[in-house]
């Protein structure tokens, strides 16, 4: 996985109030969810802010990276758990981060990359890709930033689903029948299928 370092520092004032003001100022509210436990054995959060110029290059991406958080100079690595937007501005309101390290195993979306000139395709069909992400889990070290699907046997009104596919060290997250890709009929291939049988 790729990594990316923001800057961060340590939030004393907490709320609603304090949430609006810090957004003003250009800063973002987050937490991050670590290894330290409560009295109630959640995770206990430590509350921070970042700036919104930093936190652009994590949220508004298609990659899914491992975030180097400075918080006041302590290093700390995690990955993006939850972002909160404006339902009308999509402004970004809040993030949450989720603390790895390499041992610890992480279940995260990982974009899926098609490979390859399907043969249903080449019969006149139309590839589909029905999910853009597959849930993969691995230590994060191990999670590639990009999984590779090959499609070239893939015929005309087949379909590649989640459980048929297999990544080196990675345990696959999303359910075996969810369909990642299929190769549609259209009236080009109907037409084609019905000359080839007369």
């Amino acid at each position: 996985m790729k990594e990316i370092s923001i800057n961060g520092q340590v939030r004393e004032a907490l709320g609603k109030k304090a949430s609006k003001m810090l957004r003003k100022e250009g800063l973002v509210p987050c937490n991050l969810y670590g290894e330290t436990k409560g009295e109630n054995g959640l995770p206990v959060a430590l509350s921070f802010t970042a700036p919104m110029s930093e936190l652009r290059k994590v949220v508004y991406t298609p990659h899914v990276y491992v975030v180097n958080i400075n918080i006041d100079g302590k290093e700390r690595k995690a990955i993006v758990k939850e972002l909160q937007f404006h339902p009308t501005s999509d402004a970004l309101l809040h993030a949450d981060f989720y603390e790895v390290n390499d041992q610890k195993d992480i279940t995260v979306g990982i974009p899926v990359k098609l490979n390859g000139l399907a043969q249903g395709v080449r019969d006149g069909g139309k590839l589909n890709l029905s999910i853009r992400k597959i849930d993969v889990t691995a230590p994060y070290k191990q999670i590639p930033e990009i999984l590779n699907v090959d499609v070239t046997n893939l015929g005309l009104g087949k379909a590649i689903k989640v459980g048929e596919l297999s990544f080196d060290g990675l345990k696959l997250a999303t359910p075996a029948q969810v369909v990642v890709c299929s190769v549609k009929e259209t009236r080009a291939s109907k037409a084609a299928a019905a000359a080839a049988a007369e």
